[in-house]
Formats: structure tokens, sequence, C-alpha cells
């Protein structure tokens, strides 16, 4: 489809739209991408919207574990949410244009969701390090108030760690107007932005590494304590029991940080670039979905919640 234009200041055009390449112009490919990525929403969809209710319905999930688990679940419905509808419909209908205020706002909530995730997997990290280093105060210091404390603080420092991007909105588009990625991430924005971006890609590494590394180092710091912890005690299965507590969580943390590295501290070299892309679809789209099942299949309790559950319903 033809971009619409306008005409800007001298003979630049400030294009009013992007065209999203997505995975390159291959008509034979999209019906299986659509039905590849479709499943994939709705078994995302379906995981974690399930494991919210059986955290709220089941009482026995009611723990500060679980809270936090049933804030990720929906975290990762937004976040998906975020991403693939649009990808969908492109797909669908071969419509890769997408409007500058359209992309800018994907950029934003996308961001958002992922300052969230940072602090809250951060969160999570302290949880499973307060239940397992300190087992005798874990009931009086994760108490309801000090968890609905650090899930309001993690949504609410999500939002705020993307101030940054307010600039983004005031950027001027001259074309070409062609962004060579799935969605709208920062880097692909700025590439095609013919405003002087310089300032706006220090305050964006500073701003993101501020409220990037501490969650992280956080999270590394637990996880160091936890597991020096684990190998001080001495029976067998007493350390399987106390690693099978933090174990899906980790699995968790590692895929969601590994993958941001590659995306995000790799040099973004036309070599790497379809690297990048294939490391964007993992954490953006596959960790939504991968997350409810490594819960799920790894956790005991969840699993005799959704037996629970599932009875119930077979037998109303």
């Amino acid at each position: 489809m033809k971009p619409t234009a306008k005409k800007g200041l001298g003979n630049q055009t400030t294009f009013t739209e992007f065209i999203l390449l997505g995975f390159g112009d291959l008509p034979q490919l999209q019906p299986f991408l659509f039905f590849f990525f479709f499943m994939i929403y709705m078994a995302t969809l379906a995981g974690n919207l399930l494991l919210i209710m059986l955290v709220v319905a089941d009482q026995h999930l009611h723990t500060p574990m679980y809270f936090f688990l049933g804030n990720l679940s929906c975290l990762e419905t937004c976040y998906s949410s975020t991403i693939l509808p649009r990808l969908l419909a492109s797909l669908l209908m071969g419509d890769r244009t997408i409007s500058v205020t359209g992309c800018i706002t994907q950029l934003y909530f996308f961001c958002c969701l992922a300052g969230v995730e940072c602090c809250l997997l951060s969160v999570m990290s302290y949880d499973r390090y307060l239940a397992i280093c300190k087992p005798l105060h874990y009931t009086a210091l994760m108490n309801g108030r000090l968890c609905l404390q650090l899930v309001v603080g993690s949504w609410l420092g999500g939002f705020v760690s993307v101030s940054f991007l307010i600039p983004v909105s005031q950027l001027t588009f001259c074309g070409p107007n062609e962004i060579d990625h799935f969605f709208c991430d920062f880097s692909p924005i700025i590439e095609v932005s013919c405003s002087d971006t310089h300032w706006l890609e220090v305050v964006a590494f500073v701003h993101s590494s501020v409220f990037t590394f501490p969650p992280f180092l956080l999270t590394l710091a637990s996880y160091v304590c936890i597991i020096a912890t684990i190998l001080r005690i001495p029976s067998t299965s007493r350390r399987q029991k106390a690693f099978s507590t933090c174990s899906s969580h980790l699995i968790v943390v590692t895929l969601f940080y590994g993958s941001l590295v590659i995306v995000y501290l790799l040099s973004d070299s036309d070599v790497l670039r379809d690297l990048h892309k294939v490391c964007s679809v993992f954490y953006a789209v596959l960790t939504p979905l991968i997350n409810p099942l490594i819960y799920s299949l790894r956790n005991k309790e969840v699993k005799e919640a959704l037996r629970k559950a599932l009875l119930r319903f077979f037998t109303f």
C-alpha cells in the first residue's frame, strides 16, 4: 500500500504511516505465520487467564507467591495483546501499514509492560529469598500489605520507567518509512527519524539502565543467596524440595533476561538483525506462552487446583 505523506519543511516529506516489514515479503509463508501466531496467542490467553482464575478461586493458592504469579499472568496477557493482534491483522489482511501515532502508542505500552515485568520478576525472586533463606520470619515479613505495596510499586514503576519515550512523539519522520521489524520497538523507530536523536538515545540508555539493572541485580543477588542456602541444607530430599520451589521462577528469569541481553546489548548489525527478530519473538511472543506452562507443569499446588477445578466442572 502506498504510504500517506504530508509535506514538511524544505524538501523533506514527513510520513504519517510506517510500513512494518515483519518477516519479509514471502506471501507463501503468510498463512503459516498467521496460523502459528494465532495458535500462540490463543494458547497464551487461555493459559494465563486459567492461571489467574485458579489463583482467585482456590484458597490454597491465596499465598504471596501465587498472588505475584497471578499478577505476572495478567501482565503476560496484556504483553502479548500489545503486539500479536496487530501482527495477526497484518498477516491476515496483508496491510503492513501502521500510523505513527499507533506505532508510538504500541512502543509505549510494550516498554511499560517490559518494565513492569522486570520489577515483578525481582519481587518474585525476593519472595523466594525470604521463603527459603528466612523461613521463620517469612509470614511476618511477607504480609498482605507488603505484597500489595510491591505489586502496586511494580506496575507504577514500569509506567514511570518509560517517561523517556515522551520526546519520541515529537520526532520528525521523513523517510524511508519502512521499519524492519514485526512491531514498533525503540531502535527501529529511531533509525527512521530524521531528527537529531543523539541525546534521546543517551537519555533512553541511562533511563532504562536505572530502571532495569536494579531489578536485575536484586534478582541476581536473591538467587545467589538462595542457591548458597540450598547448598548448605544437609538432607538431599529437603534440598531438592527447596530448589523445586524456585526453579520455575529461575527458568522464567533466565529466558526473559537472556533474550533481552541478545536483543538490546548486542550491536544491531545487518548480520545480527535476523537474530534480533528471532529473540524478539522469543521474549515478546513465546515467553508469555511459556510462563504459565512452566509454573503449572512444575508446580504441584497449581496442578492440584486445576484437577479440582476440572472435577467440579465435569461433575456440575
